[in-house]
């Protein structure tokens, strides 16, 4: 594939491999950290006291948000997998600023419509991801590159809920207004690191070689895939499923569990942690990109996944017996479910269609799996939302970090077991 443009930038870094890898790391991560903060600097607030029908005003604002988040998903099966290099800019620009303006709009409707914001916010941002992974897949460092941009929405989440705690203690932002002001104080790193993506040039042939060539799917290349990998994906998905629902909730109530344990947390709590967690997993994980061997890699992820799954649920046992204290189980629990959540986002995907040498992209495999993965965050969230329980956000985080050491381990296994058969019959 030839880059989609030429530049003095473009042709640097397509003759230095060490600056290209250096640059669409730092770009791709500081272009999704961005993203996050139009995302999820409201759920740092916990709008006490506010309420539309007996239903507490963060769980709605939350709901409403995921319910957008996920359609967006199912959206960009279509709109990620057909977008080539030459329209992924502007998709992502154009995207992030329908996003914006329910945020300018949050403060200056009646609560239904501040809801309702909240899921039209959500809407566009699902693609967001599926289209920044497009540049770095089909490479051979890709296995960094996606680690790179991967803990980002560690860091991100705990930055830019920092920075929106801050503007509200520090400069007086009223709650509402604060997720707008957010999203403008990263409006420039956006800028500089869309900037950067487009100058990054296309795969090389020594790329395609190793990892196959990446091309936009049509519906119909779609389907084949999908029935074709049936068997196998199932046993993948599912667990991304867990993990992408413990994942969320965690992410999305640290707050409120922590209040629940009457914990007050300062400005800079949220980024310390999340710091650490990323810190913890890009060390985990960081010297698997040596691994030539994409079976062999295949195999080491599997390991892994259902390591960081096993983690959650040992952390949070000892927890229940007061053997941590809630830092300590926040920063483990992080760590285990991001050493799971991880691999899915970035390269477990693209390592497996360069052991099958199908042709595909791993921007759509990732985009199916999230799609189903936030169907069932947002499934639990309207459940316990209209139900008669009072939301206990410690038990049910607990609760789901005990069924992930269990059932991730169980489905990876089968999925291993899946793959190994489908190589020998292909053999």
């Amino acid at each position: 594939m030839k880059p989609t443009g030429s530049s003095g930038l473009q042709r640097r870094l397509a003759a230095d491999p060490a600056l290209f890898t250096c640059v669409a790391s730092l770009a791709a991560f500081g272009a999704y950290t961005a993203m996050y903060a139009f995302r999820k600097p409201f759920s740092a607030a916990t709008y006490s006291g506010q309420e539309i029908g007996g239903v507490s005003l963060k769980v709605l604002l939350v709901v409403a948000q995921l319910l957008g988040y996920t359609l967006s998903k199912f959206l960009g099966i279509k709109v990620v997998s057909e977008a080539g290099a030459g329209r992924r800019i502007a998709l992502i620009a154009g995207l992030i600023g329908l996003a914006f303006l329910p945020l300018v709009l949050l403060p200056q409707v009646p609560r239904w419509g501040q809801v309702a914001c909240l899921f039209v916010n959500g809407l566009p941002l699902g693609m967001i991801w599926g289209l920044i992974f497009g540049f770095l897949e089909g490479r051979k460092v890709t296995e960094f590159l996606g680690l790179g941009m991967s803990v980002s929405f560690i860091f991100a989440s705990g930055w830019t809920k920092s920075v929106g705690v801050y503007l509200m203690k520090a400069w007086g932002v009223p709650e509402l207004w604060m997720p707008a002001v957010t999203g403008l104080v990263f409006l420039p790193l956006l800028g500089v690191c869309l900037a950067l993506l487009a100058s990054l040039p296309a795969p090389s042939a020594a790329d395609v070689s190793e990892r196959s060539a990446r091309s936009p799917m049509d519906a119909a290349q779609r389907r084949r895939f999908l029935v074709r990998n049936a068997v196998p994906l199932i046993f993948l998905i599912l667990p991304y499923v867990f993990l992408t629902v413990y994942r969320d909730l965690r992410d999305t109530f640290m707050a409120d569990v922590l209040k629940e344990l009457g914990v007050r947390p300062d400005p800079s709590f949220f980024a310390r942690i999340e710091s650490l967690v990323g810190l913890g997993v890009l060390g985990a994980l960081a010297g698997l990109w040596w691994i030539r061997d994409h079976w062999k890699a295949l195999g080491t992820y599997h390991v892994l996944i259902s390591a960081g799954a096993i983690l959650v649920g040992a952390s949070t046992w000892a927890f229940q017996q007061g053997w941590l204290g809630p830092a300590a189980w926040m920063v483990l629990t992080g760590l285990g479910g991001y050493l799971g959540y991880v691999p899915f986002n970035s390269v477990l995907f693209d390592r497996l269609l360069a052991a099958t040498r199908q042709a595909g992209t791993a921007a759509f495999l990732i985009q199916v799996a999230d799609s189903v993965g936030y169907l069932a965050s947002a499934s639990l969230y309207l459940q316990r939302t209209f139900s008669k329980a009072t939301p206990a956000w410690t038990q049910l985080t607990q609760t789901g970090g005990l069924g992930l050491a269990v059932l991730v381990p169980i489905l990876l296994s089968a999925s291993w077991l899946s793959l190994t058969a489908s190589r020998r019959v292909n053999r």
